[in-house]
This record gives C-alpha cells, sequence and structure tokens, in this order.
C-alpha cells in the first residue's frame, strides 16, 4: 500500500497576513470610501476607514484605515493598522502596524511598532513603554 501523499502547508505572506488585518469584519463601525467626516471623530468600538476624516479621531479599540482612507488630525487608538495617509500626530496604546501603502506626516508613539517596505513616515517615533 503506498504513504499517503504529504501536502505542504503554504504559509502567508507579509502582504496576506496585512491584507487579512485590512479586511477584518470585527469593525464596529465603518466609514465607506466616498465619506466625509470634519469634526471630532470618537468610538469605544473598532472602526474601518475608507473615507477620510478632518478632525481628532478617538478610537478605544481598534482603528484600522484603508489604503484610501485618509485622516488629518490627531489620532488616539488602541491598536491600528494604516494603509492610508495619516497627516498629524498618531499615538497608540498597543501595537501599530504600518503597511506597505501607509503614509504618514507627524509624529509617532505607539507600545509596538511594525513596518513594511514601502511604508513612509516623516516626523519623530517613539517605540515602547
Amino acid at each position: 500500500m503506498a504513504a499517503p501523499a504529504l501536502r505542504k502547508k503554504k504559509q502567508p505572506s507579509e502582504s496576506n497576513a496585512s491584507s487579512a488585518a485590512l479586511r477584518s469584519t470585527d469593525a464596529n463601525c465603518v466609514v465607506s470610501t466616498g465619506t466625509h467626516i470634519e469634526g471630532d471623530f470618537r468610538s469605544e468600538e473598532n472602526i474601518r476607514l475608507d473615507g477620510s476624516v478632518k478632525g481628532t479621531v478617538h478610537c478605544s479599540k481598534r482603528l484600522v484605515v484603508g489604503e484610501k482612507g485618509a485622516i488629518e488630525g490627531e489620532i488616539k487608538a488602541g491598536t491600528a493598522v494604516i494603509s492610508g495617509r495619516i497627516t498629524g500626530n498618531l499615538t497608540v496604546d498597543g501595537a501599530l502596524q504600518l503597511t506597505s501603502t501607509a503614509r504618514i506626516e507627524g509624529d509617532i508613539q505607539a507600545k509596538l511598532m511594525s513596518v513594511e517596505e514601502g511604508a513612509t513616515y516623516n516626523g519623530a517615533c517613539r517605540i515602547g513603554e
């Protein structure tokens, strides 16, 4: 009897892992492409942002900014995955992930940070406690 063929498990690539984070369906608040918000924006739940915000953004849990998402103003989040454009300072209590399409003009402060090749940020960066 022949031995069963072994199949190798495909390891997810970094970009696939980032895409999975961005496709997350656990967002309680979704700001769709084409939506523009002016003023302070606050949520105690998860936010998925594909539109734009001009003002302060405060997200107690997870903030995901899609490739077409843009924020002009101060940001405070529990954790964040950024693929879009940020103009302003970004403070993250936990982990911050910058994907390859992230563009940040402002200071960054986070407990942990991962940066994919291609992401850019211009400003001071303080990582750790």
